[in-house]
């Protein structure tokens, strides 16, 4: 469940959300380039940058004196999986809730 607490509190900052969906647009990428295209300093990039590589959601690769940031699936998928599993018992749940008002 660690990783699935890392990558939520990682996507509840909206910057973050906004860096990640830029990294997922455009491929491999630098924490400058990616500066030029959002209303914060390099410096900010590079931090909300180290949150999503703890959390799994970016890895990065080292290209000349910069790291390019790509994006990782598979932190992603898992939380996406846990939160379907929880929707489904939630489904259940409702469904019992139902059955015994209507009976």
């Amino acid at each position: 469940m660690s990783q699935v607490d890392d990558v939520l509190a990682a996507l509840a900052d909206p910057m973050r959300r906004r860096v990640l969906d830029l990294v997922a647009a455009r491929g491999p990428i630098s924490a400058s380039a990616l500066a030029t295209e959002l209303p914060v300093s390099r410096q900010a990039v590079v931090k909300h940058l180290a949150v999503l590589e703890k959390a799994e959601l970016v890895a990065s690769e080292r290209a000349g004196r910069e790291n390019n940031f790509s994006v990782r699936s598979g932190a992603l998928d898992a939380t996406a999986a846990w939160m379907a599993s929880l929707a489904s018992q939630w489904d259940r749940r409702l469904a019992a809730i139902k059955k015994i008002a209507e009976g």
